[in-house]
Formats: C-alpha cells, structure tokens, sequence
C-alpha cells in the first residue's frame, strides 16, 4: 500500500458502517474504488458498508464522495452523510452547521447533541401503485429518488419476510432497469412510526441500515396514506431514525434524515 500510515475513522450511523478518511489536505492518491473493494471486505480487512472520502471543495465546507464495497461510486448516501457531518464537526473541518457537496448536490447539516441532521437532496421521481411481480407472484411497489433510487414494497410480516430472495429480485427487476434500485420492505406500526428492511444496491444484501431508504419509505407511507404525520420514526435493524419533511400541495420539497452517529475508533492503515 502506497501512501503508508492512511489515518481513517471507522463509524457507524444506525447500524451503517463506514471507512471514514479526511482528504482534504490531498494527503492521499488512491484509486478509491479499489481502495474500497479492498478493505470494505468483512472478515479480512477492515469490513465497512463503504468508504467515506472528504476532499477541498471551493464554495462548500468539503466534497463528500461514498464508494460501495463493492467499488461502485454512490451518487448519495443520508447514514453516510451523518457519519461525515460528525467526522468534520469533530475533526474541525466544518462547523455546527454545514453545506456539502454530494454527486446528487449540495447537502446541508447540523450538529444536534448526540444527533446529526442532513437535509437530504428534494424528492423525485415518486411513483405510486406499480402493479408487478417478484419471484412470480403478484405484488404492488411504490418508487422514488431521494438522491438514490428506492423501490419500495408494503409488507405485513416485515420480521419474517424474505427480504434477501426479494430484494435481490426487486433490485434487478427490469422495472427499474439498467441502473437498478434499492428495495425497502415497510411495515407500519403505528400512526407516525414504520419498520424497514432494506436491500441495497452496491452492498449487494440486507444492511442493518439506509438513510436514503428511510426517507423513501418514509415519504411513500405518508404519500399512500399508511402514515398521518410528520415527523415519522423509523426503526431498522441498527437501531432508529426520524424523518421529517415539508409537503407544498402534492409535492414534497425537503426532508430531513435525523439520527445518532457513533465514532467506532481510529486506526491507520500502513
């Protein structure tokens, strides 16, 4: 490995790991898809749902870049997100409140205490009542881009359901096609509050969390009427989320990704 003694941070934002690395000094060359595909690997490297990298960014306080394990570049990620608030809050390359540049635009944040807030990229692209199938049998899918694509499915045995064989499915399914989507599987459990399985794109399985994901689902629950207010919470896997949004008739026109991010440790890499 060129560039001996790479200093990065591990993180987690609600169960969603990631390599965090400060590049804002241009410090490091590295081919990060490579690099991603190498160390995100679990069990014989570092493990991690992605690498998080923070580069200079003229008008906004960094650029923020997310490569999946495996080596694709992800136009956006919220959890991802939140882990790079904290890092550059703590590492004093931002302040309390933040604007960062993301492949899907700019992303505004702020420090809460113990929690982070992004202000996701404005949903697009919702779609409702996709009539299809998923290993051929009949089922019902909702879409929408909230900086990356989310098919979403209603489910009512969301603890039990098979969200590997169905997601795997539904993320290739030639509905979404060429690019593909991520597949949330969405119990609701109260009024204001869901349960998500997600299957994302890039990692290739079911992860413990997706901030992105949960905005969809989200947004779709409160569009299809299964939810009645704001702010949602949302409980996967990793542990809890909130979401709160803005609605200007039919259209959603921001959202809020809110939860804790936890510093995993520090390490170096030689």
């Amino acid at each position: 490995m060129s560039n001996s003694a790479l200093v990065f941070s591990k993180m987690s934002g609600t169960g969603n790991d990631f390599i965090v690395i400060d590049n804002t000094q241009g410090a490091y060359d590295f081919n990060w898809s490579s690099f991603a595909k190498r160390y995100c690997e679990r069990r014989v490297s570092v493990g991690a749902d992605g690498v998080l990298v923070l580069e200079p960014h003229a008008t906004c306080d960094f650029n923020y870049r997310i490569f999946n394990a495996d080596g694709s570049e992800a136009e956006m990620c919220g959890n991802g997100a939140r882990c790079a608030a904290r890092f550059a809050f703590e590492h004093g390359i931002a302040g309390a409140q933040m604007r960062f540049m993301t492949l899907a635009g700019v992303i505004e944040a702020h420090i809460e205490a113990e929690d982070v807030a992004v202000k996701m990229t404005k949903p697009k692209n919702l779609r409702l009542d996709i009539a299809t199938e998923l290993n051929s049998q009949p089922v019902t899918v909702h879409f929408a881009d909230t900086g990356v694509p989310h098919a979403i499915v209603f489910v009512d045995n969301i603890d039990e359901y098979d969200v590997e064989s169905n997601g795997r499915a539904l993320r290739y399914h030639d509905e979404f096609a060429p690019a593909g989507t991520n597949a949330d599987f969405v119990g609701i459990t109260g009024p204001d509050s869901i349960k998500v399985r997600t299957y994302e794109r890039g990692v290739e399985g079911e992860t413990l969390a997706c901030g992105t994901g949960a905005v969809a689902s989200a947004l779709l629950a409160h569009a299809t009427g299964r939810v009645k207010s704001c702010p949602v919470k949302v409980t996967m896997p990793g542990g809890q989320l909130k979401i709160d949004f803005n609605k200007d008739g039919e259209t959603y026109t921001e959202a809020w990704l809110i939860g804790k991010v936890d510093t995993v440790y520090t390490a170096k890499l030689v």
